[in-house]
């Protein structure tokens, strides 16, 4: 909370309401802030099929449980569009058992018909030769139906196929979960007492370290900048 804001409060010019907001605000600009610079430390990250990736960077792209989030909502959405789509084939063949049905019908009068026809006029050779056709349609008839009864059972099985889909979502789930509890454990037991923006910088150098050069210019002008503040 910054000193106007406390003056504020005094004077009775802000209320908890606007309090809570404001600090929600600042909550999310240094979230915001953050992600900005972590996408722009990790700029220069490239995997390497020579040799063994490093860890990736942090950002949105390499989440790990964002990415399972991603892939379970996913596969559930097209996995529903896939079983609507099989139900409607099975619609599909459906009519065409319905409309073939009625063809056969419509078939045995054409066959009563030309029957009696060539009954009556033995000598018109067209009759015959129609009577004959209709004779042959019915072995197609036959194999029209065996297609369809056939389609349908496929299609349940695809769809029987399509319920394991179910089954790896929940098992993804479960790890989603684990991974939850395991970074909420691994929080609760690092979590310390004191906010990281309160604590102490570290030192850059300590007795016994190799390193070189103790302390740059830049963080001198940094450290200087700092105390100016407080």
């Amino acid at each position: 909370m910054t000193q106007e804001e406390l003056d504020a409060l005094m004077a009775g010019g802000l209320d908890d309401e606007e309090l809570v907001q404001e600090e929600q605000e600042v909550k999310e600009e240094k979230a915001q802030t953050s992600e900005e610079e972590l996408d722009e430390s990790y700029k220069s990250y490239r995997p390497d099929s020579t040799k063994s990736w490093p860890p990736p960077p942090p950002t949105q792209d390499h989440k790990v449980v964002h990415q399972l989030d991603d892939v379970t909502r996913d596969s559930e959405i097209k996995a529903t569009e896939l079983l609507g789509k099989i139900e409607m084939i099975m619609d599909y063949f459906a009519n065409a058992e319905a409309i073939v049905k009625k063809l056969k019908k419509h078939h045995s009068n054409l066959e009563e018909l030309f029957k009696l026809l060539n009954e009556k006029f033995p000598n018109v050779n067209r009759f015959n030769e129609e009577l004959e056709q209709l004779n042959n349609l019915k072995a197609d008839y036959d194999e029209l139906n065996d297609a369809l009864a056939m389609g349908q059972d496929e299609a349940m099985m695809a769809m029987d196929a399509m319920q394991y889909q179910d089954i790896h979502r929940q098992k993804i789930e479960r790890v989603i979960n684990v991974m939850r509890a395991l970074s909420k454990y691994m929080n609760s037991l690092f979590e310390g007492k004191i906010d990281d923006e309160k604590r102490v910088s570290s030192a850059v150098h300590i007795e016994g370290d190799n390193t070189a050069d103790l302390v740059s210019n830049d963080d001198i002008e940094a450290l200087i900048a700092s105390l100016g503040k407080k």
